[in-house]
């Protein structure tokens, strides 16, 4: 029997979460649940961004869940030549700009 242990590890939190990072994250793994629950996390994929302050879950797609402040999710596409950041509010229309 082949069996296999994998860990996500929640990377820019420590062992206090403060209550809106908590909420986001939520909403961020509620998001994935609806909408990607196909789609592989990435290594390294969730965590916070003390730069930006947004909570995420980045999709081995290329899309990024994202909360700031336990609002509700973004969906973040990062066109990686320029820099450029473009904000979603659904998941689909984030897909779709990939291609």
């Amino acid at each position: 029997m082949n069996t296999q242990t994998q860990t996500l590890t929640i990377y820019g939190l420590n062992e206090s979460i403060a209550f809106c990072e908590a909420q986001g994250l939520a909403k961020c793994f509620q998001a994935y649940a609806d909408n990607c629950v196909e789609e592989y996390i990435t290594e390294g994929g969730i965590g916070f961004n003390p730069n930006s302050g947004y909570v995420y879950i980045a999709l081995e797609n290329g899309v990024q869940i994202c909360s700031m402040l336990g609002r509700e999710v973004e969906y973040l596409v990062t066109n990686f030549e320029t820099g450029e950041e473009t904000f979603f509010e659904f998941y689909e229309n984030a897909v779709e700009s990939l291609k």
